[in-house]
């Protein structure tokens, strides 16, 4: 009889990297509710504004090798091995030219998207390697497949993601699957700066509702749960045949 459970199997060990974000809290009380034991992970400032309801939370840098590293040994404290990782972690910056880019917001940018899952990847292997098969979901944008002006910092570290990610795939496989799924806007804190930066999660957003809108077939934004429901697929054993695959979910706005 076909499996069709969306979900990891209850008491399975997963980390979620950006977990108080609004997708990342998202999914974090979705696998809670499925009986999974999540490993809340961000910026301190992050987990001190708004607190995770996971069974365990680890305060992190991950522009940091070091910050990293140490995040990564409390992992194991916890458990040998992660049935699960889920990256959401990242921030896009101020919209702006490229000529008015400075050296430090581009290595900033790069470095709290690309470089992060990178450095994040790389520290989760051995855990990922322990054990039964494990699933890793890395959320990239539809930005890297319709770049928007202002953001190309932003556009080549997701896309970068992308081309990472489906190498080390080919990596790790059979044992450990990689997989992304690539929003278009969602509607969370993260379009008004994020949280855990020096951004106000409550500023106006910084585009033309109206006109993406327009170009979205299925006529309104996105929110977490559009989202979390993609994550948990790949996760779990319904997508046990997938690996190196994109999901795009952005209400039709990109068709690939």
């Amino acid at each position: 009889m076909t499996d069709l459970t969306l979900l990891p199997p209850a008491g399975s060990h997963v980390a979620v990297l950006g977990a108080c974000g609004g997708i990342g809290a998202d999914i974090v009380r979705s696998l809670i509710e499925g009986g999974c034991i999540v490993i809340a992970m961000d910026l301190p400032g992050s987990l001190a504004e708004a607190p995770s309801p996971a069974q365990h939370s680890i305060a992190f840098d991950g522009r940091d090798e070091q910050s990293i590293a140490a995040a990564f040994a409390e992992v194991q404290a916890i458990t040998p091995g992660l049935d699960g990782l889920v990256i959401a972690s990242g921030f896009a910056g101020q919209r702006q030219p490229i000529d008015q880019w400075g050296v430090g917001e581009i290595d900033d940018i790069l470095n709290g998207n690309l470089r992060l899952m990178t450095l994040c990847l790389r520290a989760a292997v051995p855990l990922l390697r322990h054990g039964g098969p494990a699933s890793v979901v890395l959320l990239t944008s539809d930005m890297a497949y319709i770049p928007q002006p202002g953001y190309a910092p932003y556009v080549a570290a997701k896309a970068g993601m992308v081309a990472m990610g489906q190498a080390v795939a080919r990596e790790l496989a059979p044992h450990v699957r990689i997989n992304f799924v690539s929003p278009g806007a969602v509607d969370t804190p993260f379009l008004r700066g994020g949280r855990g930066r020096s951004q106000n999660p409550d500023a106006p957003l910084r585009f033309d509702m109206n006109d993406y809108l327009s170009k979205v077939p299925l006529a309104r934004m996105a929110n977490a749960q559009d989202i979390t429901g993609p994550v948990l697929f790949l996760l779990g054993p319904a997508s046990s045949y997938m690996t190196g695959n994109v999901l795009h979910v952005s209400g039709g706005a990109f068709m690939g």
